[in-house]
């Protein structure tokens, strides 16, 4: 399945190659929301939460009612995602504070299962070089994401699986690198980073894998199918 990816960074929906540099911002929201009206799941991701370095919550609040959204970014507190929840999310995507000190803070991901319910959480877990990367994939940590999926199995519905290394530069994924977390996990998984052409979203469906796709969307690389929630 298709997932397609809004990003918001100062007020705008944006795509950055690697998470830095970016390529394109729009600030026609309501026309990229209406797009995607059809999707059965559409990932929402505040950037400036995520990077700490401010906020989109009121495009957040009004974005998440009107599409089957998971929201992602900053989300940090228990608090915090019972707040996106309420604005209409149907789950929460949480990733850096999953993790401590380079290791799987296993008694946040029980308290944050235990606030909301695993069956609302989707775990990020973003690799870059073979480890773990948190907090804007600026630090590394001391694990893969095989090692990481499955600590944090027993507190989530869904992992989301992003392969920083090719994120952004629309040259294909790693199949092989999800194909290794598909086998780590029994949960849901979805992957990103790099995913470009139909033929692999085609290839992880048939895995029962989920496929987030933002660059090419947004450059007409990929067309965007008709589809429909329904």
């Amino acid at each position: 399945m298709l997932i397609p990816s809004i990003d918001l960074k100062d007020g705008q929906v944006v795509q950055l190659i690697q998470g830095e540099r970016p390529a394109l911002a729009s600030d026609d929201i309501g026309s990229w929301v209406r797009k995607f009206q059809g999707f059965p799941r559409v990932q929402l991701i505040d950037l400036d939460a995520a990077m700490g370095s401010g906020t989109n919550d009121p495009l957040v609040r009004d974005i998440a009612p009107q599409l089957p959204c998971r929201v992602g970014g900053g989300i940090r507190t228990l608090d915090r995602a019972r707040a996106v929840l309420d604005y209409g999310a149907n789950a929460v995507i949480v990733g850096s504070s999953l993790f401590r000190d380079g290791r799987p803070d296993l008694d946040f991901a029980a308290a944050l299962a235990a606030a909301v319910g695993p069956e609302h959480i989707i775990a990020a877990v973003d690799s870059k070089g073979g480890r773990v990367v948190v907090k804007g994939w600026t630090e590394a940590a001391a694990l893969t994401a095989v090692e990481a999926v499955r600590q944090l199995e027993p507190f989530c519905e869904e992992f989301l699986y992003t392969h920083v290394d090719r994120e952004g530069l629309m040259l294909g994924t790693d199949l092989d690198a999800i194909m290794a977390v598909r086998r780590a996990t029994s949960r849901r998984l979805t992957a990103a980073g790099g995913i470009t052409t139909q033929a692999e979203i085609d290839t992880l469906d048939a895995e029962g894998i989920d496929a987030v796709v933002g660059m090419a969307i947004y450059t007409g690389r990929l067309p965007i199918p008709n589809v429909s929630a329904g």
